[in-house]
């Protein structure tokens, strides 16, 4: 898919697939899953054939959901590794929060907020997962005793709490900051976009002559402007 001139790649298609996949299978992991957790919410259960339906397909989209993101943990844990920018961009939080972002610290391509879903995402969802096998009674319910299953219950639930806070948290996120839907929707920002939010970013790709989503190597770079002159 080609961009509009002059703007710069923020994701890959690959990436925008990944990232889809992830999103679908954690809503539906939600529906399923507030079906099971509480009768007022049994209803949901009809979105997916019913009660034993919703049981049923509730841990093999749980299986998706952890390979696609485990994708998404592979493609973009270098851009997500905490640093000095981070601290000095949630000491400025304040101004980020009424969208004022002169004078807040230049950041690279993730800032400290989207590394905290991130990261904490990639914590959640294993933990969901191993939770989730020791209640899946049809196929391991031999290896586990009762207390272990009450145990697992309630630490997934607790976590699928603290993942749907997350998820809240990053979608009006990006509903709030204007161009990142069509980022992960079409794949591309503008100049403009990546000069408020993510200067350091926009400096690295000027750097190395790449319209993104990350700056090329050094060495790449240096062998093109060697054979430019």
């Amino acid at each position: 898919m080609t961009h509009p001139k002059g703007t710069l790649t923020r994701n890959t298609t690959a990436a925008r697939i990944n990232h889809w996949i992830t999103g679908g299978c954690f809503v539906l992991l939600v529906l399923s899953g507030l079906s099971m957790f509480h009768p007022m919410l049994f209803f949901l259960s009809e979105l997916f054939g019913g009660g034993q339906w919703a049981r049923a397909i509730h841990p093999w989209i749980g299986t998706v959901l952890l390979v696609s993101y485990a994708g998404l943990i592979v493609q973009f844990w270098r851009d997500n590794l905490w640093s000095r920018d981070d601290i000095a961009w949630m000491r400025a939080i304040h101004r980020v929060l009424v969208n004022e972002e002169e004078g807040v610290p230049e950041v690279p391509r993730f800032n400290a907020g989207q590394k905290f879903v991130f990261w904490s995402m990639a914590l959640l969802v294993p933990v969901l997962f191993l939770t989730g096998l020791a209640i899946w009674e049809i196929y391991f319910f031999p290896y586990t005793s009762i207390e272990t299953q009450r145990i697992a219950v309630l630490i997934h639930s607790l976590a699928a709490i603290a993942a749907i806070i997350v998820w809240i948290v990053h979608v009006y996120a990006a509903l709030w900051v204007k161009g990142s839907i069509r980022a992960m929707t079409q794949g591309y920002v503008t100049p403009g976009w990546a000069w408020r939010h993510h200067r350091k970013w926009l400096r690295s790709l000027a750097a190395s002559g790449s319209p993104g989503p990350r700056p090329r190597s050094g060495d790449n770079a240096a062998a093109r402007s060697r054979k430019g002159r």
